[in-house]
């Protein structure tokens, strides 16, 4: 799904207030070359994509100011936190006749009742994927990075995003998400600082190295590890049944936009079924989007990284924004895990 490395897309060049110019701030190696080909095509509108790594480095570099992007692409649980600075501003939905295309299920969201600041990306899940010519055992469990077997010492690398990492280690000792109890949260940072030296690096950029070998399992997000099995059919995704975070990524308006017009098109664009495959069946995750799935590839109708087994349904949540408490707690623990 997303990957550090930067790229810039840019079909044209333009100024970031040059009219019929869009700049798109989303993760990396996560947008559809195909897409924006067909938007330019079709609205003459040109889109440079600058691409991140993380929550954290997105909502840094908005934050900061002067950055000249007009859509950003942030997680659920930080929607919330984009609202509360005022970084993002309230959509007008009648420029987005589309709007009506977003499925039942993701309209009356907790982080965006009616869909008012947002509109959907695509959604996933986090797990465990392992390269089965190194391990053979099973796949559905976080004990394979929290209590690695002998066979994935110093070949697991574990994706730095704080509130994947906590929760899923918070699950595994039989937590709740967003928990304040102190003893659960101890221990967790045991497991976590107990596992750490069997690791062999806290990096993003899996799609790759899981593809080519040079990673025995990784925690990372299921569409990429798709993208990886295709090109190594080793790679196989597991659902930990002690739970794991289901997470979407939507487009907002930042709030000191430039190119509002352009973005408006744009977000009205890939809420149409046809255009929110071709995102999909670039990066390989689910959208939100009703109608999509009949332009969706026949691989992803029953890839495993998609569908997920029954038995590991009800272990999936979705990752919530955590009250400030909470999130001071949990950036304590990962404070001490970085260092």
């Amino acid at each position: 799904m997303r990957l550090t490395l930067t790229a810039i897309l840019a079909l044209t060049a333009g100024t970031a207030s040059a009219e019929g110019v869009l700049n798109l701030y989303n993760w990396g190696n996560y947008t559809s070359p195909e897409l924006l080909e067909k938007f330019t095509a079709e609205t003459g509108i040109t889109v440079t994509v600058t691409d991140y790594d993380s929550n954290d480095t997105a909502l840094a570099k908005i934050q900061a100011g002067g950055h000249g992007f007009d859509l950003v692409v942030p997680s659920a649980n930080y929607v919330p936190i984009y609202k509360e600075l005022g970084l993002i501003q309230q959509l007008d939905l009648a420029r987005l006749p589309n709007h009506a295309n977003i499925a039942p299920e993701w309209v009356n969201v907790d982080w965006d009742p009616g869909r008012t600041f947002t509109v959907p990306w695509q959604w996933g899940m986090t797990g465990v994927a392992v390269n089965t010519s190194v391990y053979g055992g099973d796949i559905n469990t976080s004990s394979i990075w929290l209590e690695p077997p002998a066979e994935l010492v110093g070949k697991i690398n574990v994706t730095p995003e704080m509130n994947d990492v906590i929760a899923m280690a918070v699950m595994y000792v039989g937590g709740d998400l967003c928990t304040e109890d102190l003893e659960v949260l101890r221990k967790a940072r045991d497991l976590l600082m107990a596992a750490k030296p069997s690791w062999l690096s806290m990096d993003y950029g899996m799609t790759e190295k899981m593809a080519a070998g040079d990673v025995g399992a990784t925690v990372y997000w299921n569409g990429a590890m798709m993208r990886s099995r295709i090109e190594n059919p080793a790679v196989a995704f597991g659902f930990p049944r002690e739970g794991y975070p289901i997470f979407m990524d939507s487009v907002a308006l930042l709030s000191d936009a430039q190119n509002v017009d352009e973005a408006y098109a744009f977000m009205d664009f890939i809420m149409n079924p046809e255009h929110a495959a071709m995102i999909s069946a670039f990066a390989r995750y689910a959208n939100g989007i009703a109608g999509a799935d009949a332009f969706m590839p026949e691989d992803m109708k029953t890839a495993p990284e998609l569908v997920v087994p029954e038995e590991f349904r009800a272990a999936g949540k979705f990752l919530p924004a955590c009250p400030a408490s909470a999130v001071e707690l949990y950036t304590a623990i990962w404070t001490e895990l970085q260092g």
